[in-house]
C-alpha cells in the first residue's frame, strides 16, 4: 500500500516539532540547573565565609552588585525557589511532549512516567502505619 507523499511529510514534519519541543525543553531544564548549582555553590560560599556581616560582590545579570552578605544570602535564596519551581513545571510540561510524541510515533505510553513523589506528610503517615 503506497502512502500518499505528502501525508508522509506532514506526519515527519510533525514528529520532528515534537522531538524538537522535548530537545529544547531538556536543554532548558539543564541551563536552569546549571544556574541553580551555581547559586548553590555561592550560598555555601556565604555559609563558609568567617565574617558575616561584610559585604559580598554578587554577579545578577551580568553586572557585579556589592551587597550585604544578608540580603545576598535572601536574593539568592529566593533565586533557588523561583529556578526550582520553574524546573519543576518544565518537567511536568516534558512529561506532557513526550507522550505526544510517542503517540504520534505510534508508541506506547511510558510507564511509570507520570509519577509524583510523596510529600513529607504522607511519608511521615506511612511511616507511622508500618510502625504498627
Amino acid at each position: 500500500m503506497a502512502r500518499d507523499p505528502a501525508f508522509v511529510l506532514r506526519y515527519l514534519a510533525e514528529v520532528e516539532e515534537l522531538a524538537e519541543d522535548v530537545l529544547a525543553a531538556r536543554q532548558q531544564i539543564v541551563d536552569l540547573d546549571v544556574k541553580r548549582n551555581r547559586n548553590r555553590e555561592a550560598l555555601r560560599a556565604l555559609h563558609k565565609d568567617p565574617e558575616p556581616d561584610e559585604k559580598a560582590m554578587v554577579c545578577f545579570g551580568g553586572m557585579f552588585i556589592e551587597l550585604p552578605k544578608a540580603k545576598a544570602r535572601e536574593m539568592l535564596r529566593q533565586d533557588q525557589e523561583e529556578l526550582d519551581e520553574e524546573i519543576n513545571s518544565l518537567r511536568k510540561e516534558l512529561r506532557v511532549k513526550v507522550n505526544r510524541l510517542y503517540e504520534a510515533q505510534g508508541k506506547p505510553e511510558l510507564k511509570g512516567f507520570n509519577l509524583n513523589p510523596m510529600s513529607a506528610e504522607e511519608m511521615k503517615l506511612i511511616n507511622r502505619i508500618l510502625e504498627g
